[in-house]
């Protein structure tokens, strides 16, 4: 009885994140619940999957940050995508049977490897589970696109002030910090891979932004923003493609008038 409600409660973040998105009975509750999987312990940098592997799992990530990445011939990284608690991370690859990005832990945390036979079989038993998974996965490829739009058409000051503006109200969705201050998980030499920028540029865009008043930093990793509606137009954000609920409570969605 103890170790069915330890796995119900591991499982607990994946039944809040797809009931975000569709409501769900108890019976698609307690069908994820049950779902089988093994809790992993990963350190920063460890891998969830390598580009060219074949997928056997899906992950879902209980704590800590995970960054999908592709590596270009010459060596250089570019980061795609972060993820946090509670986020199905390598849904697409275990969909698709091998992975044709990688997925690398950003921080060390822990994930819930559950078999990716099990996650066909439930999205197709169980169509509200799989409508969510579905829509989570839309999702994902919408900051995908987004992400492409900040490094193809946005000068340096705007990507970063973006990235900024995105993580505050994604943390904030996720209960792992507050709007105008948190701690990003991320280093400089990180946040240029994001954003397709040079560590030094990042580092000056930094600071150009302290200078504005815009954010404040009290260590390297602290952002507190000053004026979320002046860094949202900095940033050219507009967090409609994020698919929040109109109704989330104190989140901040239109650019400033």
């Amino acid at each position: 009885m103890a170790d069915a409600l330890l796995a119900r409660s591991t499982l607990d973040p994946l039944v809040r994140k797809l009931a975000y998105w569709v409501k769900l009975d108890e019976a698609d509750r307690a069908a994820l619940h049950d779902l089988p999987h093994s809790v992993k312990t990963l350190p920063q940098n460890g891998y969830i999957v390598r580009e060219g592997d074949r997928a056997t799992h899906s992950c879902l990530l209980l704590s800590g940050f995970a960054m999908r990445q592709k590596i270009v011939a010459e060596g250089h990284r570019q980061i795609v995508s972060i993820h946090m608690k509670g986020e199905m991370v390598d849904l697409q690859n275990s969909l698709l049977g091998y992975a044709d990005h990688g997925v690398q832990m950003l921080t060390a945390g822990k994930v819930a490897m559950i078999p990716r036979e099990e996650i066909v079989r439930i999205a197709y038993e169980r169509p509200a589970i799989g409508r969510a998974m579905w829509i989570d996965t839309l999702v994902d490829a919408s900051i995908f696109r987004e992400w492409i739009a900040n490094v193809g058409r946005r000068d340096a000051t705007t990507r970063v002030a973006h990235l900024l503006c995105e993580f505050s109200l994604r943390l904030k969705v996720a209960g792992l910090g507050e709007q105008t201050n948190y701690e990003l998980p991320m280093t400089q030499e990180q946040l240029a891979d994001a954003t397709g920028l040079t560590s030094v540029h990042v580092n000056r865009t930094l600071k150009s932004l302290e200078a504005e008043r815009l954010i404040e930093r009290t260590n390297p990793r602290r952002i507190v923003i000053g004026d979320w509606r002046k860094l949202a137009d900095a940033g050219d954000f507009d967090s409609s493609y994020l698919h929040f609920h109109q109704n989330e409570p104190a989140l901040m969605h239109e650019r400033s008038a």
